[in-house]
């Protein structure tokens, strides 16, 4: 694709990026700058690209009860982690992550569930997300501030973690993240391909996408390709449930069966009518991850 006006057709970014006056006058500024200065172009797209939008204050609640929270140092930051006030020590502790953009307040449904079965659930922020410190942050950051969590906690029963979030998840489980299960919910597309999704809803050349991939394989020191289902599949042993809408319009179906296909040990449960974000709420889905959890 060449650069010029947004193709927001069948892609997925477009539903952060390309859908307001306001993202259509970014993308002809970034257009601008990369046509003058590729290399001011490639910041300038990254600098948005590792940008959470809506920002994190649009997730800032009052917390409900029981819950709390706590901040943790992290590399250059803090990060937030909720737990309840009314849960004693010893229970399977079960990491709850959320995605791009999101917030681990997203996941208090699920882990009020995840209360109720004797669990103990912890609802995690990313940085920049939530109430954790910082504007920006990666997918490589999400995985590290994961073995962060996990270095603090302890051995964890299990992961649940949404859309991004579970790439991440899957990637620190390749990596020796020490949980026994994982449930993916949502899961998004690989990075390369999401940053090509992004040039595109900005009407910019493909070789930004890859300029942008580059610059983050060498800030970042890992490869994109890690975070691939295929490099994923051989690496990742835990027993795994893929929870995946059908009618997801941010994170295709294909992406979740893609993955179930790919892991050793994974199941693909499909839902219909929930979307991106309500599957997070839906009791049914709750259910079964329950039921995944104990196994």
């Amino acid at each position: 694709m060449s650069g010029g006006t947004p193709n927001t057709g069948a892609n997925p970014a477009s539903a952060f990026y390309a859908g307001s006056r306001t993202a259509q006058a970014i993308g002809a500024t970034l257009r601008i700058i990369d046509s003058l200065a590729p290399a001011w172009g490639t910041r300038a797209a990254l600098r948005l690209f590792f940008t959470p939008l809506p920002w994190k204050f649009a997730a800032r609640r009052a917390l409900p009860e029981p819950w709390s929270v706590s901040h943790w140092p992290f590399e250059s930051v803090s990060i937030a982690a909720y737990r309840r006030r009314d849960i004693a020590p010893g229970r399977p502790l079960v990491l709850l992550a959320h995605g791009w953009a999101g917030s681990g307040m997203q996941m208090r449904p699920l882990g009020d569930a995840l209360a109720g079965a004797g669990f103990d659930p912890v609802l995690l922020d990313f940085p920049g997300h939530g109430r954790s410190a910082g504007w920006r942050s990666t997918l490589p950051q999400f995985s590290r501030a994961l073995y962060a969590a996990a270095s603090r906690l302890g051995p964890l029963h299990a992961v649940v973690a949404h859309s991004l979030g579970a790439v991440a998840a899957m990637h620190g489980a390749a990596r020796g993240l020490p949980a026994q299960r994982l449930a993916l919910i949502a899961p998004s597309a690989p990075p390369a391909l999401f940053l090509r999704w992004f040039a595109g809803s900005f009407g910019l050349a493909d070789n930004v996408a890859q300029r942008m991939r580059e610059r983050i394989e060498t800030r970042e020191g890992v490869a994109l390709a890690e975070f691939e289902p295929q490099w994923l599949g051989p690496r990742v042993g835990q027993p795994t449930l893929v929870v995946h809408d059908e009618g997801d319009r941010v994170a295709p179906f294909s992406a979740g069966q893609r993955v179930a296909q790919a892991l050793r040990d994974a199941r693909l449960h499909a839902t219909r009518g929930l979307s991106h974000r309500r599957v997070l709420d839906d009791a049914e889905v709750a259910q079964a991850v329950l039921a995944h959890l104990d196994g």
